[in-house]
């Protein structure tokens, strides 16, 4: 079959939906108002462990509006059946009213359903509840691991570190981060007998679908999920988390559709973070500085009713570099908390800033660039499972990235850069992120009119899935952009995987080509079998199709318009259903960065500030380059904020958080985001999908924490190994 010609796939398209979103024509969930719509405000517990010994609602539903308060004595006991999906964990997902225990703080003991949302607001406040309370456990320093570690290990480690010529041991802390996506979470439910339709914040359709049937013992054929506009979500949105529940259960009890929008103080106890690490590193290596031993020990936050334990957490540590002699030890920790969940570059930025953070700090004891450290470990094959790399352009990475950063230029000793009162600093750090893909589902419609129309039930929380689907459609089908629709976000479509982890591009666009081929051919084996046709006897594989035009690839002239073709055929449309499925793969597949900051450092305040930020990436192929930036400078800015603004607060008398806000709970604005750039390596991966990505979103996070941690230390001389680096870490 001759090559389809490309057009819109590595084109710098402008969003297809902005439009719609800067002129808040974009309907997100909690912008639905379905006839007789009423309100629900959840009430949060304010104690963090015991249990509930009394509730007063008497004043609550004396107030005008007020349609019902629900709580464990008056609400129904529900099946909360089965359900493996949904990425539920080990564990007892929280059942909502089922029981009077309190596990954490801010967990849901009651809602209030008014006819308004301010009648709810009012009203919550005056829900008068009881607890017999207990002083919580939740701090990870002093708090006991359970149950067995996961471990992993090759070679003798503790042997090798004995007798390694130069011997280092740090112990990291990066803290606990929360999402704080634009958006707040939200769900409208409206029942229709037994079926239930749900307008939700979601980034998996099926995930709240699957979770409300199983909870509420009804089929999910009974369910429709739907969620067109997802305003960021970073990894919350992934889970059904239980307001979910409460706002089905209060829609069923009052017989009315219920909106239920968690306030921004609610996000940080109703939808999961990225859990707070203890990592402790002990390397070894040669006085040239080979890496012969390295050990990790994790200690990691959870919660005391599901224990969440990140995968990503332990892979660069065991892959990363060429390392003869590694352990592993990765311990839960249950603590009085609401269960974490994954947040962007999940696990593999958490280990990164421990793993770059102390080959920077083997850099400095050995006197030897950072870079050029790294090229010495580099790894022939994956040294955790012996299999090559499907493709692996880290030394172009840095390469690219020390000549574009002018790394070359640095005086490596400490402290030795200033401007005025500035100590001025650069650091670097190695990313990964594996290449992760899934089984998809799509179907596509050519009507006669020559515009067509893909579907797939996948999620587009801002990589800008709506466009990149488009541009891999409008080249597969031969049509100009303007001519393709895609449309995403309902359980009505055909199924799609979650949407998260990078791997939407590799296995929904990879399922969205093949169903576009399929129609394409389809139309081209009508026109070769047409006597009517100008193509009419060609070997189908010397057509291809070009601003929905067919014709004979050695003579443009030669062809007709999809409009053409089915009007003569009598033909209303063309349709055909794409799928796609990941083979086994014999090879480690990860997409791969080194990142490179500049920071300033108040010499008498310690304040720091980044100055510019360079990332360079081995993704595979670029299927939109203005997405592609958005990506990497919003994780650059997600990475400033991981590592000098970001950190929960909680005070451990109570198990309260104390800056559950974005006045207290800072994260980065435009004065903190300078000059921030990202490349991209030449060069696709077509082991891992029909399309050669490998996915960006996670990866252009992962190193920038430690890339800025190694620059703080340059800038200062004063190693910082709790995150986030703050002035009174550095005065």
């Amino acid at each position: 079959m001759s090559p389809q010609p490309q057009a819109a796939v590595g084109a710098p398209l402008s969003r297809v939906d902005g439009r719609l979103k800067v002129t808040g024509q974009a309907k997100y969930a909690a912008d639905h108002e379905p006839d007789g719509v009423v309100h629900a405000v959840v009430v949060d517990s304010s104690a963090a462990l015991g249990r509930i010994t009394g509730i007063d609602t008497g004043s609550a539903e004396a107030q005008p509006g007020v349609l019902k308060v629900i709580h464990h004595r008056n609400a129904p006991k529900l099946p909360y059946g089965p359900n493996p999906g949904s990425l539920n964990l080990p564990g007892e997902r929280l059942r909502v009213f089922q029981d009077d225990l309190v596990r954490f703080h801010g967990q849901p003991v009651a809602v209030v359903v008014a006819s308004t949302l301010e009648a709810a607001q009012h009203a919550s406040s005056l829900v008068e509840i009881d607890y017999d309370s207990e002083r919580p456990t939740t701090d990870l320093t002093e708090a006991p691991a359970a149950g067995e570690p996961r471990t992993y290990a090759r070679g003798d480690a503790e042997a090798a570190l004995q007798s390694a010529p130069v011997r280092l041991e740090m112990t990291y802390r990066p803290a606990r981060n929360h999402h704080n996506a634009m958006e707040l979470h939200a769900t409208v439910a409206q029942w229709d007998g037994d079926r239930l339709t749900l307008w939700d914040k979601t980034q998996w359709v099926q995930s709240p679908r699957d979770e409300l049937a199983a909870n509420f013992g009804i089929p999910a054929k009974n369910i429709r999920v739907i969620s067109p506009f997802v305003g960021g979500a970073f990894g919350n949105a992934a889970r059904a988390w239980p307001h979910i529940t409460i706002a089905a259960l209060a829609a069923r009890e009052v017989g009315r559709p219920v909106k239920l929008v968690l306030t921004r103080r609610q996000l940080y106890f109703g939808v999961g973070y990225r859990p707070a690490y203890e990592y402790k590193v002990r390397l070894g290596s040669d006085r040239r500085g080979r890496l012969t031993a390295m050990t990790h020990e994790l200690r990691a936050e959870t919660s005391s009713y599901e224990t969440f334990s990140e995968r990503g957490v332990v892979s660069p540590g065991q892959m990363l570099y060429t390392t003869p002699n590694v352990s592993q030890a990765h311990r839960t920790v249950p603590l009085n908390v609401n269960t974490p969940t994954p947040m962007r570059g999940p696990g593999y930025s958490t280990a990164a800033f421990p793993i770059e953070s102390a080959m920077d700090e083997l850099a400095h004891e050995l006197g030897i660039d950072p870079i050029e450290l790294r090229r010495r470990n580099e790894p022939d094959n994956d040294q955790s499972s012996g299999r090559p790399f499907s493709t692996r352009r880290l030394r172009e990475c840095y390469t690219v990235g020390a000549r574009e950063f002018g790394w070359g230029s640095r005086n490596p000793r400490p402290r030795s850069t200033r401007d005025g009162d500035w100590l001025i600093g650069t650091g670097m750090a190695t990313a990964l992120y594996d290449t992760l893909r899934a089984p998809g589902q799509a179907s596509v419609r050519l009507d006669a009119d020559g515009t067509a129309l893909i579907e797939s039930s996948t999620s587009d929380m801002g990589p800008g899935t709506y466009t990149s689907m488009t541009q891999v459609a409008a080249d597969a089908l031969g049509l100009a952009v303007r001519n393709v629709t895609f449309r995403l976000g309902d359980t009505n479509m055909p199924t799609a995987p979650l949407h998260g982890g990078s791997l939407t591009m590799a296995s929904v666009g990879s399922t969205v080509q093949d169903g576009c081929d399929k129609l394409r051919q389809q139309a081209i084996e009508l026109a070769v079998g047409d006597e009517d046709s100008p193509l009419y006897g060609i070997d189908a594989n010397d057509i291809v199709v070009r601003g929905g035009r067919l014709h004979l690839q050695d003579n443009p002239a030669r062809g007709e318009t999809y409009r053409q073709l089915l009007a003569r055929n009598d033909r209303t449309h063309l349709e055909a259903d794409g799928s796609w499925t990941p083979g086994q793969s014999r090879s480690s597949m990860y997409a791969y960065g080194a990142v490179f900051a500049e920071v300033g450092v108040d010499a008498r305040l310690g304040l720091v500030r980044v100055r510019r930020m360079l990332g360079v990436f081995d993704a595979g192929r670029i299927i939109s380059p203005k997405l592609a930036d958005s990506q990497a400078i919003g994780a650059m800015t997600g990475g400033i904020g991981m590592a000098l603004l970001e950190h929960t607060v909680t005070d451990h008398r109570d198990g309260r958080i104390v800056n559950a806000n974005l006045a207290d709970y800072l994260v980065p604005v435009n004065a903190d985001v300078t000059e921030l750039k990202a490349i991209y390596v030449d060069g696709r991966d077509d082991e891992a999908d029909p399309l050669g990505v490998k996915g960006l979103g996670e990866v252009v996070l992962v190193g920038v924490a430690p890339a800025i941690a190694n620059a703080v230390f340059h800038a200062t001389g004063r190693r910082v190994r709790d995150l986030p680096i703050t002035a009174e870490a550095l005065i």
